[in-house]
């Protein structure tokens, strides 16, 4: 007991490293959109973020164990979850930029509700009332927080919700792909994808801008290092307890993209935010209180 309370805790603080470094890579974004387009900057995340992808898998005792394989049978769909990957980051990049970091943020919070109902159309699982209650009270807090047909109304607050979805979308079809590869190839492979993808967008959307300065060098490596190594902690935090047990310390990067906005951009959509804020984490946590619920169930059923 005291040896799985103590993989809790660490499990906790990756966590939570992990969704602050998401929240400071965000924070990067936003401070260079003026100077570099989305589709660069994305690409650049995307090529410096392959470092760590490198280290997660050369260090993993899963992937030495499966006799360090680099080729997997479903390849294609393994790098294509990256394109989704690169999807949403286009989208979410451009949102922060446009809007404020912690509304952009919030919003993309709405991905248990795409979670649930993309596994009941890829996965054929069964959703019962509960969760189905949990998908409305999201989308209601979604509505508060977009405001559609209000004056603060624009498209940039569409964004965030389609970067959730592509988001989701590349976690359930994770699902369909073979359960022995080792979740460090997976990783790398999605990075892949990821870069592939955001390289793709920056050929088609053009818009490349030569990098102004050593500071700016030092931004875009960071910019990068900060996301691989969030994704790194992401990864930790999973494979040391339950992933239902750290479903509620992920909406701790409300708070924290909050604080990174007004420090540093001085941004506080108090009044965006709520009350729309309040039922997207509580639609958030009642889906993992479900999940939760229904695993522990099975565990004691003989």
């Amino acid at each position: 007991m005291p040896e799985q309370s103590s993989s809790f805790v660490k499990a906790v603080f990756f966590i939570l490293l992990a969704i602050l470094l998401f929240d400071i890579q965000g924070a990067i974004i936003k401070h260079m959109g003026d100077r570099y387009p989305v589709q660069q900057l994305a690409t650049f995340r995307n090529v410096f973020g392959l470092i760590p992808s490198f280290i997660v898998l050369l260090t993993s005792q899963e992937w030495h164990a499966d006799g360090r394989q680099w080729q997997i049978r479903q390849w294609r769909l393994a790098l294509v979850r990256g394109f989704y990957v690169a999807g949403a980051q286009f989208c979410f990049y451009l949102s922060i930029i446009n809007m404020e970091l912690a509304t952009a943020t919030t919003l993309t919070f709405i991905g248990p509700i795409f979670i649930t109902l993309l596994s009941v159309i890829l996965l054929k699982h069964q959703v019962g009332a509960w969760r189905w209650i949990a998908v409305v009270t999201g989308f209601i807090g979604v509505i508060l927080i977009v405001h559609p047909g209000s004056e603060v109304f624009t498209i940039y607050a569409i964004l965030p919700i389609f970067a959730s979805f592509g988001y989701s979308l590349s976690v359930v079809s994770v699902r369909l792909l073979d359960d022995k590869i080792s979740t460090a190839l997976l990783n790398l492979y999605a990075s892949t994808g990821a870069l592939l993808g955001s390289g793709i967008i920056l050929l088609i959307i053009g818009g490349y801008s030569n990098v102004e300065s050593t500071t700016d060098w030092l931004w875009l490596v960071g910019l990068g290092t900060v996301g691989g190594f969030a994704v790194l902690c992401l990864i930790h935090a999973y494979r040391l307890t339950q992933p239902g047990n750290l479903s509620p310390f992920e909406y701790f990067g409300i708070p924290f993209s909050f604080v990174l906005g007004w420090m540093f951009f001085n941004e506080a959509p108090f009044g965006r935010l709520f009350p729309g804020v309040i039922l997207v984490v509580t639609a958030g946590l009642l889906i993992a209180w479900r999940e939760r619920q229904l695993r522990n169930r099975v565990l004691k059923e003989p």
